[in-house]
């Protein structure tokens, strides 16, 4: 029995019928028909002049938008391959030359102080691919330092042509070992790169012929621009990347920006031998590019390069 007993509210037995609304505010019909006065169509299909203003100003800011993107797809284009229609030598050409800077490199700056040690770097290379570049670079920093040059062969290279083993020529030391300003190690070893190092508990191993050549060739102490050494950075990447490990393509894509690039200057970045020049000629000899018919321009720098004794010395190598 309930606590408390009420009557119901609502009498009889008829069900209770509760209106649920079907929306939260309620409008009414525009659309509909009504006795009031007619919409005024043209009114309604007048664009208000601020608002084409706006919409003529986003056309305008979408055609500049689409247009600085194909300018930047254009540079894009010219930094991945050499043969674009903007070729940064023009620009080159266009400044005053600059003469290029030569100063005397202090080795405890760039090697690190070694306190009475020699500086000694260490070159891990394949026999079956030798790194002409490096060998031609041997040669300069010996023309401009003392340097204590050794070859060995490791045990993961069982036979060693016998010019490789003698690359340095005949090493006869006849100073101290402390007398030498620059210790060059070349080991002949079953590695898939060119490896590189100079103090085994402070750096990490780098790989490559082009980044070794770059480090070398920073021994020698030039100065160049900014322009410049994009160019020349740009050279070394389409050697090993295009010339060396690309298609017969890309292959003849480099000649022909070579043979642009030199039809201008004597080397490929101005008026002086530079690191650039140095790996394009070490690829083509590689390669064997060297040996087919080449472009004018082209083959008459490969020969000034081989007049010069280091490239001469490491050419004597092929033979």
């Amino acid at each position: 029995m309930p606590m408390y007993q009420v009557k119901p509210y609502h009498g009889g037995g008829a069900p209770l019928r509760v209106e649920l609304p079907t929306c939260m505010y309620r409008l009414p019909n525009i659309h509909a028909q009504s006795s009031g006065p007619a919409l005024d169509v043209s009114h309604v299909q007048e664009a208000d002049p601020s608002l084409q203003a706006l919409e003529s100003r986003q056309d305008e800011i979408l055609k500049c938008l689409y247009e600085l993107k194909a300018a930047v797809d254009g540079l894009s284009k010219m930094i991945q391959t050499p043969d674009a229609d903007l070729d940064m030598t023009d620009i080159l050409q266009a400044d005053e030359p600059s003469a290029l800077v030569t100063s005397a490199v202090d080795l405890n700056s760039v090697l690190g102080k070694g306190y009475g040690a020699l500086k000694d770097i260490v070159i891990n290379a394949n026999p079956a691919e030798p790194p002409f570049s490096l060998l031609v670079l041997h040669r300069l920093l010996c023309d401009r330092y003392r340097v204590l040059s050794t070859v060995h062969t490791h045990s993961s290279v069982r036979n060693v042509p016998g010019n490789l083993l003698t690359c340095f020529g005949e090493q006869t030391r006849k100073q101290s070992r402390h007398e030498y300003q620059l210790g060059f190690t070349l080991i002949w070893k079953n590695v898939p790169k060119t490896q590189m190092k100079f103090s085994v508990q402070t750096m990490c191993t780098i790989e490559g012929e082009g980044n070794i050549a770059r480090f070398l060739f920073s021994l020698f102490g030039q100065k160049h621009d900014a322009v410049s050494l994009t160019l020349i950075d740009s050279w070394v990447d389409v050697a090993i990347f295009q010339l060396k490990e690309g298609s017969s393509k890309e292959k003849a894509t480099v000649f022909r920006a070579m043979n642009s690039a030199l039809g201008k200057t004597p080397w490929l970045v101005g008026h002086e031998l530079t690191v650039a020049d140095v790996v394009l000629w070490s690829v083509l000899r590689q390669t064997g590019g060297a040996s087919g018919t080449l472009p004018t321009n082209v083959e008459r720098w490969l020969k000034a390069c081989e007049n010069l004794a280091a490239f001469n010395a490491a050419l004597k190598l092929l033979k």
